[in-house]
């Protein structure tokens, strides 16, 4: 891997320290992301995924271990916190906790404005993100922000956190909620962000089919701490990882192991659909 753009070392965090309700939500997480990479962090409610990339941004600081992003120390007293959100942007899973301005553009705007930015920068950076989103920026941005479906928000959000021009995005939860056609189309806009933009991309989802279609590699997370990481063939094909951790598959990997289950030889770490297709065509013709 080249020089990671975020390093974790160590990470641990309590909730509610020295009190009756203390939690402990991450032990000892140590992980890297390289930049470029579109990370999927999976596992199951309560395994510390949120806790840990709120703090990339800051949100929460180190309490011990370490966080360093494209070379700030996350845990520094003195560490400019606007300068880190202007490098990692973060989309909450409910994008009604990032929207509170009554016009699509200025809630894209707000961001820019808030850096000082020329009127004349900040109006092209708006429309840059609107339209990168696939927001039409000349008949989206005096569209009340109350009337837009959930897609539409989850992308205002997202045009948002886009227009402070971040070198990492990360997303929680980016389809929860949202109809297929929706979902679709906002994984291809993540997708073509990561793959034509350069951008570092790390997610959290319980969706298996997105963690095929856009990562890079997946860490696994369990009871605070990372249990496991690889590509996603290295976890979708080892059933014992799967079992262990109690890991959902994509559709197209389920179908494969249960061809191997009664005895086919197929290659049940072919996670994408067009190559499970490939295995199955194959068996047709044989």
């Amino acid at each position: 891997m080249s020089q990671p753009i975020i390093e974790v070392r160590n990470l641990s965090h309590v909730y509610m320290q020295n009190t009756p309700l203390e939690h402990r939500a991450l032990t000892d997480v140590t992980m890297q992301v390289a930049a470029g990479e579109c990370i999927a962090i999976i596992g199951h409610t309560g395994s510390g995924k949120s806790t840990l990339i709120q703090h990339f941004n800051g949100l929460i600081r180190p309490q011990s271990g370490t966080v360093i992003v494209n070379g700030l120390d996350v845990s520094h007293p003195k560490l400019d916190v606007k300068a880190l959100r202007r490098q990692v942007g973060l989309v909450f899973q409910n994008p009604e906790d990032q929207i509170f301005e009554k016009l699509v553009g200025d809630d894209v705007a707000y961001g820019p404005f808030k850096m000082g930015l020329p009127l004349d920068e900040v109006r092209r950076r708006v429309q840059w993100a609107m339209e990168l989103v696939g927001l039409s920026f000349q008949e989206m941005k005096d569209r009340p922000t109350f009337a837009l479906s959930g897609g539409q928000k989850r992308k205002v959000a997202l045009a948002g956190v886009l227009a402070l021009a971040p070198k990492v995005l990360v997303l929680d939860e980016p389809t929860a909620g949202l109809d297929p056609r929706s979902r679709n189309e906002l994984l291809e806009r993540i997708r073509r962000l990561n793959r034509e933009e350069g951008l570092t991309v790390i997610f959290v989802s319980h969706n298996m089919e997105e963690v095929a279609r856009l990562a890079d590699r997946v860490y696994v997370m369990a009871g605070g701490r990372t249990v496991c990481t690889g590509t996603p063939r290295d976890i979708f094909g080892n059933q014992e990882i799967l079992r262990a951790h109690r890991i959902g598959t994509p559709e197209s990997v389920d179908i494969l192991y249960r061809l191997r289950d009664q005895g086919y030889s197929v290659d049940v770490g072919a996670y994408r659909a067009e190559e499970a297709a490939e295995q199955i065509v194959t068996l047709i013709r044989r």
